[in-house]
């Protein structure tokens, strides 16, 4: 929902009232501030990205409590917080002490985990910000946006000619220059060609020793790139669903960048590139990255995975957990074949108790067997409404 000229409700909901203090994570750029803003008006505000506040705090953590009024019982947001983590013991003894309540924000889970988050565990409770859903944007949502430039909200508030841009600006002053603040890798040119090399991998199962050789380095310095992107929020990894296996399925884990904008952005496009290879891949991202935030805005415990057998039988996605199992599959073609059907068939073989649904470029609704078959867009806006289902319900 639209609530002014580009600027939209958001799902994530904080009780205002509450005692307890709470970290806001997620990628940059995904709104946490500007929520944060509008939702507690008159809540104290600290920025570390503003470098005379950066610098004091830097040398000295103590001055925070000097920027707190005495007394004071509104809340205290404190943006970016892992840009300097020390803060947080400081923190952790305002918490304990005197009883203030903050609200953390952060776009680097590396930082905050090494120097923080346990030491807040039971003081602090982590809500995530993702990027936009279609829920969100309500009517403004398009598909073809969608899959160019994705959802975060500057490519929908902004001119929509200046969403490329904004994607280019993003990647090359945040992906690349926070690795290099954060002294993440010492080889920022190598892992500027990892970046591009992973956009390929988007969707596909990893292989860190081939990717390795593709851009001239080794295994476990490619893994060690892939455990950044995760540890930047900009990135997941989904390992094979497992559980009570009837049939032989592969180790690896599957590859997404969190966000389809970014994903196209990183991507290399010229002569040799057709520009609709990007859509099988894109239209899995904006199926992962809604059905992700719908997991954590409504807190909902799925775990997320894939499946595939070693006879190259896959399902895109398997998401798991006490409210229910369900298999997604999503196909970039408007027509159906039976050999689209065959990866979730077997998967209700094997697991006759999971929900199938397949996701699709066509337009009609109808069911093949026991899997609901959708047109994408409506998948999308009734993703939400299915994941809260109760186990085992069957939809009619």
């Amino acid at each position: 929902m639209q609530l002014s000229q580009g600027l939209y409700a958001r799902l994530l909901k904080i009780d205002g009232a509450m005692a307890r203090s709470a970290f806001i994570l997620g990628p940059r750029g995904t709104g946490k501030t500007q929520w944060l803003k509008r939702m507690f008006p008159t809540a104290l505000y600290i920025d570390l990205l503003h470098s005379e506040t950066h610098i004091e705090l830097l040398a000295n953590p103590s001055r925070l409590e000097a920027r707190i009024p005495t007394a004071f019982t509104g809340w205290v947001i404190i943006d970016e917080i892992q840009k300097i983590p020390e803060l947080l013991n400081e923190v952790h003894r305002l918490i304990e002490h005197l009883g203030y309540r903050f609200l953390l924000t952060g776009s680097s889970a590396r930082s905050l985990r090494r120097k923080g988050v346990n030491l807040l565990a039971g003081r602090a409770l982590t809500f995530h910000m993702h990027p936009l859903t279609i829920e969100e944007l309500g009517t403004d949502f398009a598909l073809e946006h969608a899959l160019l430039y994705g959802m975060l909200p500057s490519v929908w508030q902004a001119e929509r000619d200046l969403s490329s841009h904004y994607l280019q600006s993003y990647v090359q002053t945040y992906l690349k220059e926070e690795v290099q603040q954060e002294a993440l890798t010492r080889n920022l040119p190598l892992f500027s060609r990892f970046l591009t090399a992973a956009s390929f991998s988007q969707g596909e199962i990893l292989n860190y020793t081939e990717m390795g050789r593709e851009i001239g380095s080794n295994r476990q310095t490619i893994m060690n790139f892939f455990d950044i992107l995760e540890d930047l929020l900009i990135a997941v990894r989904l390992p094979v669903f497992t559980k009570r296996a009837k049939r032989e399925v592969i180790a690896q884990s599957k590859f997404y960048y969190f966000d389809t904008g970014v994903f196209q952005t990183l991507r290399p496009k010229g002569l040799l590139d057709v520009a609709s290879e990007g859509n099988g891949p894109g239209l899995e991202t904006l199926f992962l990255q809604h059905a992700r935030a719908y997991n954590d805005y409504d807190q909902l415990g799925y775990e997320f995975y894939y499946w595939r057998t070693r006879t190259q039988y896959e399902v895109d996605f398997v998401l798991y957990g006490e409210r229910g199992f369900w298999a997604f599959e999503i196909k970039n073609r408007k027509t159906l074949t039976a050999a689209d059907f065959k990866g979730l068939q077997l998967f209700l073989e094997d697991y006759p108790m999971a929900k199938a649904v397949m996701l699709y470029g066509g337009m009609r609704e109808y069911w093949e067997r026991d899997i609901h078959v959708m047109p994408f867009v409506m998948g999308l806006k009734q993703l939400r409404d299915q994941l809260h289902q109760k186990p085992h319900q069957k939809e009619v």
